[in-house]
């Protein structure tokens, strides 16, 4: 495994260092990072049109970041790949993430060809994943009252899995996968979701998984247990935390409440519940080689603290895969005569 890495999109900002890519780079570099992952949408922190486009500006980026001693960990699509599915009560609430004055057809459009503009970007960049969100036409249904027509998921994600499919393809075409990030607001949240999306794509090979047991430890979900059920479509890790403190007044669902004031809530690496001890050791069991990436976010420490803790939490929770058996010592080597001696078979 590789890291610490850093998703930029939660830090960038109006302010310098914050402000454009060189300055925010230099920040992340000074606090021990050494790659960052790059939010698409965001203009501070890439020109997609070009990349997608010039080899020139591409090899020019890296090469910038490079002396900086950073590396480019993948291109990230989140709020484009949220564009591929949207009910109507969501697209007034999702506007920041698309054009104005688009429907729903024109939208999916506008959001197949952003994904596959990232797709010769990473290309480009050298990178070969992308993380994104699923968007979802079935999200609002996720609890069973009133009673789901019949049919009524199955034919959201069919529909989900049509608008995708051109995008996959071309994805494996270029040799790149993406990385669904399994997150509530999205049809793709939990590992009964995402099993059943495969099902719809014929377990295309480009249909991969951004992990962030965050999210998981706020359904209750066996974040530990999803790793080996999915191990192998697992290309990219978030690290971030989370804490769910149930009471007398709040569960699981929140109460309407913000963020400070929910039982389940977002919190800074190593302040919250999940166990990364057991994540970083089961993904090295399994050999996931890709980067161990921040994101932060929390509703109480600040961002600049958030960052600056998180490069020594994923550094000091990094494994080097061992290469041998810890009792080595002891072995008798390979004596066929010996075994059958030991069985009692001479």
């Amino acid at each position: 495994m590789k890291g610490p890495a850093i998703f930029l999109a939660q830090f960038l900002d109006e302010q310098p260092p914050f402000n454009d890519i060189m300055s925010i780079s230099k920040w992340v570099k000074s606090l021990g990072y050494k790659g960052v992952q790059i939010p698409t949408w965001d203009a501070r922190a890439i020109d997609l049109d070009k990349a997608a486009t010039s080899q020139n500006y591409c090899d020019e980026y890296r090469g910038k970041l490079k002396e900086i001693g950073l590396e480019i960990v993948e291109l990230a699509s989140y709020l484009q790949g949220q564009a591929m599915g949207m009910p109507p009560v969501y697209e007034n609430l999702f506007q920041a993430f698309y054009p104005k004055n688009l429907n729903d057809k024109e939208r999916v459009k506008w959001a197949t060809e952003e994904l596959k503009k990232t797709v010769l970007a990473s290309q480009n960049m050298g990178t070969k994943h992308i993380s994104v969100l699923s968007g979802g036409l079935a999200w609002q249904f996720f609890y069973p009252w009133p009673q789901r027509s019949e049919g009524l998921i199955d034919e959201a994600f069919d529909e989900m899995a049509r608008r995708w499919l051109p995008v996959l393809d071309f994805a494996d075409e270029h040799g790149i996968t993406f990385g669904y990030e399994l997150h509530p607001g999205s049809d793709l949240f939990d590992g009964a979701t995402y099993q059943r999306f495969l099902e719809k794509v014929n377990f295309h090979p480009a249909a991969c998984l951004t992990y962030d047991a965050s999210h998981f430890l706020l359904q209750q979900l066996d974040y530990v247990e999803f790793i080996k059920i999915f191990h192998k479509r697992i290309k990219a890790f978030h690290v971030k935390d989370a804490e769910f403190r149930p009471n007398g007044m709040t569960g699981v669902y929140g109460g309407f409440n913000d963020w400070k004031d929910r039982a389940g809530r977002f919190r800074s690496v190593g302040d919250g519940q999940v166990d990364f001890k057991r994540i970083f050791s089961a993904l090295t069991e399994y050999g996931f080689d890709g980067w161990a990436i921040l994101e932060w976010e929390c509703c109480i420490k600040s961002p600049v603290q958030g960052a600056k803790e998180g490069a020594i939490f994923i550094q000091n929770q990094i494994i080097e895969a061992t290469d041998k058996a810890f009792d080595d010592f002891a072995k008798s080597g390979i004596d066929k005569q010996l075994n059958r001696k030991v069985l009692g078979l001479d």
